[in-house]
């Protein structure tokens, strides 16, 4: 079962669990017009199945865990600026969901829950960071806790995903190619990404390799945001999609940080590393190493500061060899490249009820 699997990771993550012919599949969200597409799309595969569903709603969730063997987790409130301003939703969404997916999960004696985070939950500075990291918490908890039950409790670090709905690349692709501004907080800012492929890769392996407790966390290569606009502009004018538009600096929005950490200074005392991870080694319960070759690593924190950030022609071959622009649902979701004003509405509609 997948939590917030109607969602773009979560669309992908089907995607690559098809080939393995699970006995069932089943999509778990509340966004009914994300699942309408996909029942479509997967409408001839019998051992795929829609469920509407929150997971605040614990009887919901109890109803539609039965029988499930793993569980990926990863509906969540995701965008930084919405969590600021509703910071109890980022809390009954991805702390309190978070419990009710573990103790579903035990009450159906499933194998294995997979939480999927994110980097901004590492010293975060904003209500959703905080709240990802409450919820990496209580699966480190609940694996210590779960006494003889066989439930194994891990999570997955996430960067940027290119490519995600909402998240920079289509927003600023949109931008681009309607003409209009693109609005940058900070030229310096810089960030994790990581592709589609790689998430679900750290995803599948933590499924296939977690003992208990860990986190795992893909080594990814960083990006200037202010590098990222301008590789883009450069790749849609040679394309002839597109004419260069200004570029404003806007400053940081509220609870934005100027770079992403994605290992502690004090995780880096019990995080290996395992070839293409490093793997952060639960700081309560069973701490024990698991992973055969496994090296410590140096400590200190790893940050998208400290860290060799690409130039602009490694962001364009990036870009080119995840063929991120070819991707048709890259624009999905975006609806306005342009801030609405109030005389861009058509206030018809009021004017007759007002004369009413």
């Amino acid at each position: 079962m997948i939590t917030g699997g109607s969602g773009t990771v979560g669309y992908e993550l089907v995607k690559a669990l098809l080939p393995l012919r699970p006995k069932v599949l089943r999509i778990y969200s509340r966004d009914e017009q994300k699942q309408f597409y996909m029942r479509e799309e997967f409408r001839s595969l019998a051992n795929v199945r829609f469920l509407i569903g929150d997971v605040r709603d614990y009887p919901r969730l109890k109803r539609a865990m039965e029988n499930i063997e793993i569980v990926f987790h990863m509906a969540a409130l995701k965008h930084v600026e919405s969590c600021e301003y509703n910071p109890f939703e980022a809390i009954k969404t991805n702390i309190n969901g978070t419990q009710n997916v573990i103790d579903a999960a035990l009450a159906a004696h499933a194998q294995k829950v997979i939480f999927t985070s994110t980097d901004k939950a590492v010293n975060p500075s904003n209500a959703m960071g905080a709240s990802k990291l409450m919820a990496e918490r209580l699966m480190t908890a609940a694996e210590a806790s779960k006494g003889s039950r066989n439930t194994v409790f891990c999570s997955v670090r996430f960067g940027n995903v290119l490519g995600s709905s909402g998240s920079v690349i289509p927003t600023f692709v949109h931008r681009i190619k309607s003409g209009y501004p693109i609005d940058i907080t900070d030229e310096g800012m810089t960030r994790f990404v990581i592709s589609f492929r790689e998430s679900l890769e750290l995803i599948l392996t933590a499924c296939r390799d977690a003992g208990g407790g860990e986190i795992f966390v893909r080594k990814m290569p960083v990006v200037r945001i202010g590098d990222l606009a301008k590789a883009l502009i450069e790749l849609l004018v040679e394309r002839g999609e597109a004419k260069a538009p200004p570029v404003n600096i806007i400053g940081p929005r509220a609870g934005e940080k100027l770079y992403e950490e994605i290992v502690t200074a004090e995780e880096s005392s019990r995080t290996v590393d395992i070839g293409k991870y490093f793997v952060i080694l639960p700081q309560i319960g069973n701490r024990e190493c698991r992973f055969e070759g496994a090296e410590p690593i140096a400590p200190g924190a790893y940050t998208s500061m400290s860290e060799n950030h690409l130039s602009v022609d490694q962001i364009k071959e990036m870009i080119k060899n995840k063929a991120i622009l070819d991707n048709p649902n890259l624009l999905s979701g975006i609806r306005h490249a342009k801030p609405l004003h109030p005389d861009d509405i058509d206030g018809g509609i009021m004017e007759t009820l007002n004369e009413g």
